[in-house]
């Protein structure tokens, strides 16, 4: 079958070929040759492929000159235009398309796709409402309205026609791994576990199903159940790595770094290493204090990917661990030049500078952090601590004022205050921030003497703590 399939591609390209050459020789001649519908078909698919838009839209013109009412070569020239971006070709050539085949889906998907184009989605989702009346398969329209629901951030409607998509068609993988994205940016984990369970009950036998019901329970925190909805995508598919990759993900969440280890290893049988596996491993063995296979791990990640600005990452904060810190700064800081906006690379190379006492470097590392993730509560501890054990009394309490702006419930912070103000001779400030801290949480009140533990021998303080404990 395999060689009788081959003979007829070789013939099939044998008669592409002679199709080209007949025009071309006519172009070269100036003459005029007659071609039939599906000769013309050919021509166009030939000059697509080499990329050659504008000759295929002549072919397209000359195919309308013969054959002027054959709808198929209308459309083929609007999608020609539209993808040479002239719009307006586009669109004035499907209305005459519609005159002369007004129920035509693919009119309608390629109007609708050109609406998308110019960022028309609210005409683009009515046009292919429009197409749903004839078409055939629903579920591929169904997701195009998606898609334009997703353009407007309307993620909600989104996952609506997506549904509606795979109850026209429960095989359509793509709508499953779409509708993944659309819960994941939605953060609506319970409302995805739901809907893949449900669905998985119609359609058991679904690796992608299974998988992204893996997902699902691994954004809710359920890592347990994603490493069983993983093992069954892996029994059905077993050639599923992303599957393998998923579960080693989870195994490393429960802290079972020598199953994920394993787990990472066992996806190389399906599809070769990569920077990110190699990268993940290397976190596990520097989670197990295995710092010499994690230094190895991470610098296979670099080789793979020179760019890998985590593993440079990682390399450091080992070479921390080890003691290694000057060492080590020159990973972080490698890290930075390649992603110079990300705030943990920041705050990193902030610690690490605060530990080798260059706290100007450090200041500058928790700016940094500060005007990119200002909602990081804990920041703003790190930076006011950065300026207490400098001497720096307002800029210490500013900073923990500013913290509290952001997160005006937060313990933390107010325990932190209380801290300063006794500690700066302001006690009255100090017991407000302290009364409203224990309001709060009581709990955490350890925080406050974790920091200053000279603290506990102060008798009022130690009073107020008392009667708040009574009367919780």
């Amino acid at each position: 079958m395999l060689e009788e399939s081959n003979e007829e591609n070789f013939e099939h390209g044998e008669e592409s070929n002679e199709v080209l050459v007949r025009y071309e020789k006519m172009l070269k001649l100036n003459e005029q040759y007659f071609f039939d519908v599906a000769e013309f078909e050919e021509l166009i698919d030939s000059y697509i492929d080499k990329k050659n838009i504008t000759k295929a839209i002549q072919v397209a013109q000359l195919a309308l000159g013969q054959h002027p009412y054959t709808v198929v070569f209308l459309l083929r020239q609007a999608q020609l235009y539209a993808a040479s971006n002239q719009v307006q070709k586009a669109l004035d050539t499907l209305s005459k398309a519609e005159l002369l085949e007004p129920s035509n889906t693919e009119l309608f998907v390629t109007r609708g796709s050109i609406f998308s184009q110019l960022s028309e989605f609210d005409k683009a989702i009515a046009t292919y409402k429009q197409a749903l009346a004839t078409a055939e398969e629903k579920d591929e329209l169904y997701m195009h309205i998606a898609f334009e629901y997703e353009n407007k951030n309307d993620f909600e409607s989104a996952i609506r026609y997506l549904k509606k998509a795979l109850l026209e068609n429960p095989e359509n993988e793509y709508a499953l791994y779409e509708l993944a994205f659309c819960f994941d940016i939605t953060e609506n984990a319970a409302e995805s576990v739901k809907f893949y369970k449900e669905f998985i009950d119609k359609v058991p036998y679904s690796p992608a199903a299974w998988f992204n019901l893996g997902i699902a329970y691994n954004k809710a925190g359920m890592f347990e159940n994603a490493i069983e909805a993983y093992d069954y995508a892996i029994v059905i598919q077993e050639n599923f790595s992303s599957a393998y990759f998923n579960k080693a993900n989870s195994l490393a969440n429960l802290e079972r770094f020598d199953e994920a280890i394993a787990t990472y290893k066992e996806t190389f049988l399906f599809e070769e290493p990569d920077a990110t596996s190699y990268y993940y491993m290397g976190e596990c063995y520097e989670k197990k204090e295995d710092f010499d296979k994690a230094l190895s791990y991470y610098n296979k990640s670099i080789k793979m990917d020179p760019e890998y600005a985590d593993a440079y990452l990682g390399i450091g904060i080992v070479l921390d661990y080890l003691n290694r810190m000057q060492e080590g700064i020159h990973y972080i800081k490698k890290a930075i030049e390649l992603n110079s906006e990300h705030p943990d690379y920041w705050y990193i190379y902030g610690e690490v500078q605060q530990k080798l006492g260059f706290y100007e470097e450090a200041e500058v590392a928790y700016c940094k952090v500060v005007a990119l993730e200002p909602e990081n509560d804990e920041i703003w501890l790190d930076y006011s601590h950065l300026m207490y054990i400098q001497e720096y009394k307002e800029e210490a309490i500013s900073n923990i004022a500013e913290g509290i702006k952001h997160f005006p419930d937060s313990p933390e912070l107010k325990y932190r205050m209380a801290a300063l103000k006794f500690m700066y001779n302001e006690p009255q400030d100090g017991m407000y921030y302290l009364e409203s801290a224990l309001t709060i949480d009581f709990d955490k009140h350890t925080e406050l003497f974790e920091y200053q533990p000279t603290l506990m021998s102060n008798p009022t303080i130690m009073a107020v703590i008392e009667q708040y404990r009574i009367n919780r």
